[in-house]
């Protein structure tokens, strides 16, 4: 492991340069069957160049996961509550706060769920490269309006309701983890006081996503995966951290749950007792969140000061 030898700074670099040159080479890879895909009017054509995108893109976790390991500690925990199978269909929420949730996501639960496929801005379409990956491995894009700009215009509602009808129509075929991210953003202190947040580590979840997901996908999800993740508090932005190898013992904690009978049939747009009970249940799991993140960050400061005592009795 490179990082026992080189400081931690030229750690970051050369695990940023690896990922890069990893993305890129797969890309050239995964080309010309995107290209494939996108000329050919056949669904059935279209769904086998999915599932050959999909293998390559396994392969390019699986050899990111070696690279990370070569070039920086990994030691991370990971505390899995339930059963998973590979071949059945999840939902999975998590908190967000970095891009390297998407990269840690993918490292944690590869070969334990189905491919991951998250609910993207649209806007994130126009990315180089990623966007293009992500449209081609149908990732579900969506335009996310705003409270008001559903308020003058209802119409806007029901158009992230279809396209997330569609999008989930697309995996009936194939095993899929759906990935939502239900503050919508990533965790910062600056949207947190903005928005008035009432959890001390989170954003205040937004429920519409997952709601018309269990709405299109229904009785085929096997469960929701809830996942937190938590971790060790750092000076620096969060990528930067995690490439650098400071993250090494972060901490991800998985609950499994079984979606509740009347939770699976109810209609979110047009019912709003439906629609209010839906965000009380989902609201219970945040509040769990924020406890448990409260837990996990304790966990933390206290291997921390333990380390730090240790460090003074050698000396």
């Amino acid at each position: 492991m490179l990082s026992l030898f080189l400081p931690r700074a030229l750690i970051g670099v050369l695990t940023l340069l690896a990922l890069c040159t990893s993305l890129l080479l797969h890309f050239l890879v995964f080309l010309p069957f995107a290209v494939c895909k996108l000329c050919m009017p056949w669904h059935a054509a279209r769904v086998f160049w999915t599932r050959v995108m999909v293998a390559i893109a396994e392969q390019f976790i699986r050899n990111n996961a070696l690279l990370m390991r070569a070039l920086m500690p990994v030691r991370w925990e990971v505390r899995i509550n339930g059963t998973l199978d590979p071949t059945r269909n999840y939902l999975l929420i998590s908190n967000h706060q970095s891009w390297a949730d998407i990269v840690l996501l993918f490292d944690v639960f590869r070969d334990r769920v189905p491919w991951l496929r998250f609910f993207l801005k649209k806007q994130l379409i126009w990315v180089p490269v990623i966007g293009f990956v992500c449209w081609a491995l149908d990732f579900p894009f969506m335009a996310r309006h705003s409270r008001e700009a559903i308020r003058r215009n209802p119409e806007l509602a029901k158009e992230d309701l279809e396209r997330t009808r569609r999008a989930c129509e697309r995996f009936r075929n194939v095993p899929v983890t759906v990935v939502n991210f239900l503050e919508g953003t990533r965790f910062t202190p600056a949207k947190h006081m903005a928005r008035q947040s009432s959890y001390k580590h989170l954003l205040p979840p937004k429920s519409g996503g997952l709601a018309f997901a269990i709405n299109a996908m229904g009785r085929e999800v096997a469960g929701l995966l809830d996942v937190t993740i938590a971790y060790r508090p750092t000076k620096h932005r969060l990528v930067w951290s995690f490439v650098t190898g400071e993250q090494a013992t972060l901490i991800v904690e998985a609950q499994v749950h079984a979606i509740p009978e009347d939770i699976l049939a109810g209609d979110y747009q047009g019912d709003s007792a439906f629609r209010a009970r839906f965000q009380r249940w989902v609201a219970d799991f945040w509040h769990a969140k924020d406890a448990r993140l409260e837990r996990l960050l304790a966990e933390h400061a206290a291997r921390a000061a333990e380390a730090e005592a240790g460090g003074r009795e050698l000396r």
